[in-house]
């Protein structure tokens, strides 16, 4: 959570205006960062007429006066607490004297109504300084062991419900204080001095709670304020690369009152005072006791009173999620216009009114939708293609139903991709169209079927991907994969040409590390400062947030783990390759080709014209144990990945070696449950539903049937001939539909039609074939990095790119890659043994 979200969910609501203005303070450093580099740099239009002060000076003009503000408020309210700790102590004092005359043995008459009268005027005068103004709310609080409404920032006065309105809720709570009276309760003319006291203990009780919320609140206040100041230093010191945190820390912010250890030790003295009090009426003078019960009316009050409008909020969200089964049925994007809000109308879904004989007939819009019309043919198609006969064997006609059904479902994506993935082990069992591997291989049962298909969904590959996700994870959390970025880029210095080649590389660079869909969210988050200095529609805006997108696609090409379509390919290939052979052959290709990318950027968008670019920063924090930790890990589970043949007899495969940070990240706590939930399981289950099809389109038959004809097709072609109409086609197909989903609808065949060549070689044909799915980069929906780049906005809302800019230059960068592949790496290809 960021720390402007954090301080509005942690602050006290009646206090908002008290605490220091984070937001604001971060704004004044943008803005003193874009009025210095327009000084310095740019023509003389742009530079401001009057040079500003340091920023420095002006900076800590603007932390004096939170500090003054911090200050008075927090001296204001120690005094007021004080006096009404100081208060509430001798109340507690009169109530024990009150409870020690009515348990010693009485001999007059006159001592009873004596202390009536003194629980009557002590509840007079409470009701007299406080007001006694009740509401329904107050009611409510009772019941829940907090009686008080809140008070305002400034002196307006608590209000008390009337004690003879105490709950009997409230009564239950009690349950020590009531046996402890009850005790010497022995005649029915002691009922209404008991009866008085018991109330005024009740109200005493809440009381002490309301005062001890309110001082733990203060104690919070100095604390949350201080990390405030801590955090909007380290913040100016970053984008400056200045010393003034540790220097205004110590001479400012940790003289000031509020911070002092002093107070904070004398905020304490009052917080055990209130304690001992409420265990010397409650808890029998337990103070242990006393805390836990004072902490968990604390923890109450804090989570009543952010529930009330967080959990609301949450719950009306996920109740218009619910309800918006018009708007986002069968794959359509929920307008964020419509976004239903507070006080908003319940959701009306939209009806599209079709005319008929019998006159008008209102219909849902998702009814009559062009997704739903899709659905419907390509349900019909299935239908058919199991109906009419088109091959020889009924298993392998009812495995091309499902193939054709599956392809044409992810390319339309009518519905969500790993839906369609769930469907396939469904209809395979169903449609029985898995055989027995032994002679005569007959057509397996449901039982038998339901196993192979399993067995197929979860394979060492799947293990891959998730030992690849949890790597990513602990470098992304450890915030090591934003050293490396940072330190990378800030040796590029200003220049836009280096700056540009420079964010290429690092997106790149981590791409190949925590895959190319976590790497351009990681990319654009550090050149955000960038961007914020450059003028509004500046071409080196757009230059490096499409170069960012590009070279995250290529760099899905340059490890085993950098992109889901890679471990496909890996599962095909027989033998698969090992990580050297794969950096062997894309190291090359990936570096010529983001050389090729970045010419054709500058060629494109000539960005040094009146380019003033603001430096990066690297983060000169020290390595922590834990990032040193998992940075070993890492780059030990890389070697050993590296090593995996040479290492099968121990390992087996490299899915296994996979548990290892598994087991070490999530063993000793560096990832959560929380993190292992967070893991893309879409793209999982859309991996594990291809695989399946892979086996099921293998059992049947149907891969060696169609493979066979397209052999015959281009029996007459080269293998290099052959190498090129396929990464030709593979790249076509993968512009228009998912990298993923292309990989594994076409390389199974690739792989089938290069075993079946006279001079076999399978491997290389799906390497090409896996290197142009990444490839594939000619339009905003080509991939997850040309979708985060279409739709990076400016600060004024307005999209940086549009679809023109990946059709002028992505699909020239397709070409580009695709020559390099089919040279560069086909070249290495073959030195490497394919």
């Amino acid at each position: 959570m960021k720390f402007s979200h954090s301080i509005q969910f942690n602050a006290v609501p009646d206090w908002s205006n008290h605490y220091i203005a984070y937001s604001t303070l971060k704004k004044l450093i943008y803005s003193l960062e874009k009025s210095i580099h327009l000084a310095s740099g740019g023509d003389g239009e742009s530079r401001p007429l009057i040079q500003h002060d340091d920023p420095e000076v002006i900076f800590s003009r603007a932390l004096d006066v939170e500090l003054e503000k911090i200050t008075s408020f927090y001296v204001i309210k120690e005094k007021e607490l004080t006096d009404e700790v100081e208060a509430l102590l001798k109340e507690v004092a009169a109530f024990e004297e009150g409870a020690d005359e009515q348990i010693r043995p009485a001999t007059r008459s006159s001592e009873r109504p004596q202390l009536h009268y003194r629980s009557q005027s002590a509840r007079s005068r409470h009701s007299i300084e406080d007001g006694a103004e009740d509401s329904d709310e107050d009611e409510d609080d009772e019941a829940a062991g907090l009686t008080k409404r809140r008070r305002s920032s400034f002196g307006r006065r608590r209000t008390i419900p009337n004690a003879m309105l105490a709950s009997t809720t409230d009564m239950t709570a009690s349950t020590e204080l009531t046996r402890s009276l009850r005790r010497y309760s022995t005649t029915y003319d002691d009922y209404a001095e008991q009866a008085a006291l018991f109330s005024s203990g009740i109200m005493l009780k809440k009381k002490i709670i309301d005062v001890y919320v309110r001082l733990c609140e203060l104690k919070s206040y100095s604390q949350l304020n201080r990390t405030g100041f801590n955090k909007i230093l380290k913040k100016f010191d970053k984008i400056f690369d200045r010393r003034l945190r540790s220097k205004y820390m110590s001479s400012f912010v940790d003289t000031a009152y509020p911070f002092k250890p002093e107070t904070a030790k004398a905020l304490d003295e009052q917080i055990h005072r209130v304690v001992r009090a409420y265990a010397e009426i409650v808890t029998d003078g337990d103070e242990a006791a006393a805390t836990k019960d004072l902490r968990s009316h604390l923890r109450e009050h804090v989570v009543w009173e952010r529930n009330t409008v967080w959990r609301e909020l949450i719950g009306l969200e996920r109740r218009a999620e619910a309800a918006s089964l018009g708007h986002t049925l069968l794959g359509g994007d929920a307008d964020p216009q419509a976004t239903r809000l507070q006080g908003d109308d319940d959701l009306v879904l939209p009806t599209k009114a079709i005319s008929t004989p019998l006159g008008r007939l209102y219909l849902p819009k998702w009814l009559v939708s062009s997704t739903m019309l899709s659905l419907i043919i390509i349900f019909a198609i299935f239908v058919a293609m199991l109906l009419v006969p088109t091959m020889d064997k009924p298993e392998q006609q009812n495995c091309l139903a499902i193939l054709v059904f599956v392809s044409l479902l992810w390319a339309t994506e009518a519905i969500p991709l790993f839906v369609t993935s769930l469907t396939i082990p469904f209809l395979c069992v169903v449609l029985q169209v898995f055989l027995d591997k032994d002679e005569p291989h007959k057509r397996l049962g449901a039982k038998d079927a339901t196993a192979a298909v399993f067995a197929a969904m979860w394979t060492p590959v799947i293990m891959l991907l998730l030992g690849g996700f949890t790597l990513a994870a602990a470098l992304s959390k450890c915030y090591i994969d934003k050293r490396i970025a940072t330190f990378v880029l800030s040796k590029a210095g200003t220049r836009p040409r280096t700056v540009l080649i420079a964010n290429m590389a690092v997106a790149a660079l981590a791409s190949m590390l925590i895959s190319n869909v976590a790497a351009p969210v990681l990319c654009f988050g550090i050149i955000e400062p960038m961007l914020r200095n450059l003028p509004s529609g500046s071409d080196m805006s757009k230059a490096v947030i499409i170069g960012i997108a590009l070279a995250s696609n290529i760099g899905g090409m340059l490890s085993p783990i950098a992109s889901p379509q890679n471990v496909v390919a890996i599962g095909i290939m027989e033998p698969a390759p090992t990580w050297g052979q794969w950096f062997f052959i894309v190291i090359p290709v990936g570096i010529i080709s983001l050389v090729l990318i970045w010419l054709l950027l500058l060629v494109s968008f000539k960005p040094g014209r009146g380019t003033t670019i603001v430096p990066t920063r690297p983060i000169k924090d020290p390595f922590t144990g834990i990032q040193w930790f998992v940075t070993f890990v890492t780059i030990a589970t890389i070697g050993l990945w590296c090593a995996s043949h040479t290492l099968e007899n121990v390992f087996g495969d490299m899915g296994v070696i996979a548990i290892i940070p598994i087991v070490l990240f999530f063993g000793v706590g560096i990832l959560t449950k929380e993190d292992f939930n967070n893991f893309p399981w879409t793209i999982i289950i859309l991996a594990a539903g291809g695989l399946s099809l892979g086996k099921a389109v293998n059992s049947s038959g149907l891969l060696h049937t169609v493979t066979r004809e397209i052999t015959a097709q281009v029996e007459d072609f080269s293998l290099y001939g052959i190498l090129v109409v396929f990464a030709t086609l593979i790249l076509v197909i993968a512009t228009f539909i998912s990298h993923t989903v292309a990989a594994l609808i076409i390389l199974p065949l690739v792989y089938n039609v290069g075993k079946g060549l006279e001079e076999p070689h399978p491997n290389l044909l799906v390497m090409v074939g896996v290197l142009m799915c990444s490839a594939a980069m000619g339009l905003p929906t080509s991939g997850f990095p040309n979708m985060t780049a279409i739709m990076k906005e400016d600060p004024a809302g307005q999209r940086y790119l549009q679809v023109k800019h990946f059709i002028s230059v992505g699909v020239p960068s397709s070409v580009l890659a695709l020559v390099v592949v089919v040279t560069v790496g086909y070249a290495a290809m073959r030195v490497s043994g394919m």
